[in-house]
């Protein structure tokens, strides 16, 4: 990457040796060091302590959210709720940089470079945002891409099981999530999740629905959205919010708590905002309501099970795949689930990118083994035009895996694709 920066005589930064030149100053990191020692030549570096310094963000109040799911959804809530509250946030992650209420940037990775975040700080700091709210992958925290920042608050949702092919093991992959909370950093955690995760004690709240927690959910309800009623000290107060299932209870709990613990403010006032935060683009969607038909990005087994726990009260008719290049493990577990949860099954493409779509949609087949009401396509829109088809009364769609995607990756091209398209496109509307 490489941008403007007016420094001495120079007038470019980058993270890339190949852009140095006599205008270009580069910024060292932990990542790219050692593309740098290979230098005959070594330019003139700075560091990302010094660049932090001279563009002066460390009184930006930085939250990372991390997690196997709900980083999206909390760092949305948390972004709703300080900018209903006044606050001026701003929020970078997977579907782009936003601030004063606007996109300033489109999609990029989960977590972009640290050149990358820092330069987003700078912008978003320039327009007069104090808090700076970011998804933390767990490749992020592996290369540590969040090098030198200082976080006013680090959020734990959940970790289960994602990214195999990249830690290779459950176990890694938690020690990897677990590196992230092992400092005195304040930090909320997920209290019915903590099993998952080793953690240094020191300043850690906690939030949580079955187990006790220093924001408890006392009770709740999920008919017609979501209304539950909470506890923080000695205060009780209840909220309500048009998103649907538990698992968006929690990620709603995550972020009244990281409000309550950043701003310090009473937690009725903070709960008075929820109504207004809808949820996120993509996310437990409603594309249509009659017929019901929900789009959520889910594309892990814990995914897949949390949105349809969700709708368990009615018959649910399912929609999804997999993703190839990429943990070929969670593929029949998927299948697993979505057996136990469906009705009716269609089995199809999410972006088989370099795999063969028939060789996926097999690995999830094996989790299906004996279920009846099962189809199976690598055609992702006819699959989508026989569930709608074939949908009853009382029945729900729920198309899972790509969420807000517009676009599906085949031999590295990605092609245009969007479910909620696709679904409107279908219904005529």
């Amino acid at each position: 990457m490489k941008i403007q920066f007016n420094k001495d005589s120079y007038h470019y930064i980058s993270d890339n040796t190949k852009d140095i030149d006599n205008n270009t100053i580069f910024l060292q990191t932990e990542q790219n060091s050692s593309y740098y020692d290979k230098l005959t030549d070594k330019p003139h570096s700075i560091s990302v302590d010094e660049l932090i310094s001279f563009w002066q963000l460390s009184d930006m109040k930085v939250v990372g959210v991390t997690g196997t799911n709900g980083k999206t959804t909390v760092t949305a809530g948390i972004y709703s709720l300080l900018l209903d509250l006044n606050e001026a946030p701003a929020l970078q992650g997977t579907r782009g940089l936003f601030a004063q209420e606007k996109k300033i940037v489109e999609k990029s990775m989960t977590t972009p470079s640290i050149l990358e975040t820092l330069h987003n700080m700078k912008q978003t700091k320039d327009l007069g945002c104090r808090y700076f709210i970011m998804e933390v992958s767990s490749h992020a925290i592996d290369q540590n891409r969040i090098e030198g920042l200082s976080f006013a608050l680090k959020v734990h949702t959940n970790v289960t099981s994602d990214h195999l092919d990249y830690h290779g093991s459950v176990e890694e992959y938690r020690r990897v999530k677990s590196m992230f909370f092992d400092d005195e950093t304040p930090k909320l955690l997920n209290k019915d999740d903590i099993k998952n995760i080793v953690y240094n004690p020191t300043n850690a709240q906690s939030y949580g629905v079955d187990e006790p927690a220093t924001f408890k959910v006392q009770a709740f309800s999920l008919i017609n959205g979501i209304t539950a009623g909470i506890k923080h000290m000695q205060t009780e107060t209840t909220f309500q919010s048009p998103m649907v299932g538990v698992f968006n209870l929690f990620n709603l709990m995550a972020s009244i708590g990281s409000v309550q613990m950043l701003t310090g403010k009473n937690i009725e006032e903070i709960c008075a905002e929820v109504e207004y935060f809808a949820g996120v683009s993509g996310r437990m969607e409603v594309v249509s309501r009659n017929p019901l038909i929900i789009v959520d990005f889910a594309h892990t087994a814990d995914g897949l099970s949390q949105v349809l726990e969700s709708m368990k009260d009615r018959d649910i008719s399912v929609v999804f795949g997999a993703g190839g290049d990429r943990d070929k493990s969670k593929r029949p577990q998927m299948g697993a689930v979505a057996g136990r949860y469906a009705n009716k099954i269609y089995v199809t493409s999410d972006n088989p990118r370099d795999e063969i779509p028939e060789m996926i949609l097999e690995d999830i087949l094996l989790g299906l083994h004996g279920k009846d009401n099962v189809t199976a396509t690598p055609n992702r829109r006819l699959a989508i035009e026989m569930a709608i088809e074939r949908l009853e009364e009382n029945e729900v769609l729920m198309i899972l895996g790509k969420g807000d995607e517009e676009y599906q990756e085949i031999k590295g091209i990605k092609h245009p694709f969007d479910d909620r398209v696709v679904v409107r496109e279908i219904l005529g509307v």
